[in-house]
C-alpha cells in the first residue's frame, strides 16, 4: 500500500514484484515539486499571490518534520526518495500520515497553482473572518443589529450566529464543489425580523448612502417602490401571505396545462382560474419557521439565514451579475455551472431547483432561491462594496418565497430611470423580459 495516494493516471500495480509501501504507486517526480525545496523562491513566485503564504506553511511544515526525524532535505526531490525515509520504524504512523498529507498538498499547490481542498476544508478565497466582520459592521451601521441581536416578528430576540458557528456549518456542509463554482460571498440575513421593518431600514440606508455619496442617483422622496402585496405579508395578514421555501416544507408550484401556457394574453384574474388550486404550494410562513426553530434548540442560527452567493469571476467586490437571455457565464472546474438563463418564467426556475435537489451531478445541486430579505441585504452589501446598485435595470426573480393567494413570486430590481428600488410581484407562470434570477447556497 502506498504512503501516497495514486494519481489519476497511475497504472495498476498488482502484477509488479513486491515493493515497499513507500514505493508502490509512485512513478514520477515533479520538477516543480523539486523546485519547491531546492529553489523555493522560483516555485513560490510562480503561484498567485494569495497562495504564497500557504506555500510557506506547507514547505516549512515538511522541513520541520525532516529536521525532527533527521531526514536530509535531498530526500524531498521526489516522492520515491521521501517515501523510503518515511518507512523508518522511528517515525510514528500518525506523524507519517501528517507528513504525507503535507507533501501531497504542497505537490498539488505547485503543480496546479491552487490548494488541495479536503472535504469540509474552507478555501482561502472565502476570507471568512474578513467577510463576517464586514457583514456584522454593515448590519450594525444600518441599525438592523443591536447588541448582537435582532427583534423577530414574533417578539423574540435572535442573536447573530458567531463566526465559529458559521465555520462549523460550512465544515459540515461539504461545499467544495460550490466553492469551485464561485460561491464564496458570505451573506448574513436577519430573516426573523419583520419584512416591513427591514424595508423601512433599507430605505433609510439608501438615504444615508446618498447623503454620504452625493453622486449616487437616488429619488430621495421615494427611494423605493413597494408593491402593496408585501405589506404585512410575512405576518398575520390574510390578504397576502408570503411563504418561504424550507427543507422540510419545500415550495411545490403547480405547472399549468399546455393550452393555458398559450394564452398568456389573459388578464390576471382569468389566468388564475386555470390553476389547479388543489395542489398545495408547500412552504411555511415566517412565523411557522421561527416556531419550528424554537422547537429544535440544536439549530445553530435561529432567526437567521447564512448564505453563500457567487463572487465575480475576477474576484472583484460585490456579487456576480445574473445571466441574461442566451448569455450564460460558466464557473467551476469540477462540475461546470452555467449561469441560469434569463427571461424564463418563475415556474421554470422553481422546477430547475426541484430537479437539482435530487441530482448531485446537477450544477445547481445544493442551491436555493433568494427571499426578499436575502436580496435586500445583498443589495446593501453590493452597494457598500462597489458603489453601484445590484441588479440594475435587469430584475431578479426571488424563488425562495411565494405569494400563494395571488400566485405571485417576488421580483426586485434597481430602476435606474426612476432612481429607486422596485419590489414587485409577478405571476409564477409568465416569462419575464429583462429578468433573470440568482441562487444561493444555504449554509
Amino acid at each position: 500500500m502506498s504512503l501516497f495516494r495514486l494519481s489519476p493516471d497511475s497504472h495498476h500495480e498488482s502484477d509488479r514484484p513486491s515493493a515497499t509501501p513507500a514505493e508502490a504507486g509512485v512513478h514520477r517526480s515533479s520538477s516543480s515539486l523539486s523546485e519547491a525545496f531546492l529553489d523555493s523562491s522560483s516555485a513560490r513566485d510562480a503561484l498567485p499571490e494569495e497562495y504564497r503564504t500557504r506555500f510557506d506553511e506547507l514547505r516549512n511544515g515538511i522541513l520541520a518534520f525532516c529536521k525532527e526525524f533527521q531526514i536530509p532535505s535531498e530526500a524531498l526531490k521526489s516522492k520515491e526518495t521521501f517515501g523510503t525515509y518515511l518507512n523508518s520504524p522511528k517515525i510514528p504512523q500518525k506523524r507519517m500520515a501528517e507528513a504525507v498529507l503535507l507533501f501531497e498538498r504542497l505537490e498539488h499547490l505547485v503543480t496546479h497553482g491552487e490548494p488541495l481542498l479536503e472535504q469540509g476544508e474552507l478555501p482561502e478565497a472565502l476570507h471568512l473572518k474578513e467577510q463576517y466582520d464586514a457583514q456584522v459592521s454593515l448590519l450594525e451601521q444600518a441599525g438592523i443589529l443591536k447588541n448582537g441581536a435582532i427583534k423577530g416578528i414574533d417578539g423574540n430576540f435572535y442573536f447573530i450566529p458567531t463566526l465559529e458557528q458559521v465555520m462549523q456549518r460550512l465544515y459540515e456542509r461539504h461545499l467544495e464543489t460550490k466553492y469551485d463554482q464561485g460561491f464564496t460571498k458570505l451573506l448574513l440575513v436577519p430573516f426573523g425580523m419583520s419584512l416591513d421593518a427591514l424595508i423601512r431600514i433599507f430605505e433609510t440606508f439608501l438615504l444615508t448612502y446618498k447623503k454620504d455619496h452625493p453622486d449616487f442617483d437616488l429619488d430621495t422622496k421615494n427611494p423605493s417602490h413597494v408593491w402593496e402585496g408585501y405589506r404585512g405579508a410575512d405576518g398575520s395578514r390574510s390578504l397576502s401571505r408570503l411563504i418561504y421555501d424550507t427543507p422540510d416544507h419545500p415550495l411545490q408550484i403547480p405547472k399549468e396545462e399546455e393550452d393555458v401556457l398559450e394564452k398568456r394574453y389573459l388578464d390576471f384574474f382569468e389566468h388564475r382560474n386555470f390553476i389547479d388550486d388543489s395542489k398545495k404550494p408547500g412552504g411555511e410562513t415566517k412565523t411557522q419557521i421561527l416556531q419550528d426553530q424554537q422547537l429544535h434548540p440544536d439549530s445553530s442560527a435561529p432567526g437567521w439565514r447564512i448564505l453563500l452567493l457567487q463572487a465575480p469571476q475576477e474576484g472583484a467586490p460585490g456579487f456576480q451579475g445574473i445571466s441574461r437571455k442566451k448569455m450564460q457565464d460558466i464557473q467551476g472546474k469540477k462540475i461546470p455551472r452555467p449561469g441560469v438563463e434569463g427571461e424564463k418564467s418563475p415556474w421554470d426556475y422553481f422546477f430547475l431547483l426541484q430537479e437539482a435537489k435530487g441530482d448531485p451531478q446537477s450544477p445547481y445541486h445544493k442551491e436555493s432561491g433568494l427571499t426578499p430579505e436575502d436580496w435586500i441585504i445583498a443589495f446593501m452589501t453590493h452597494l457598500e462594496e462597489t458603489g453601484h446598485p445590484l441588479d440594475q435595470d435587469y430584475a431578479t426573480t426571488l424563488t425562495g418565497a411565494f405569494f400563494p393567494d395571488s400566485k405571485d413570486v417576488p421580483g426586485v430590481f434597481w430602476f435606474s430611470e426612476r432612481q429607486q428600488v422596485d419590489l414587485y410581484g409577478c405571476h409564477f407562470s409568465n416569462p419575464q423580459t429583462a429578468t433573470g434570477t440568482r441562487f444561493a447556497v444555504v449554509v
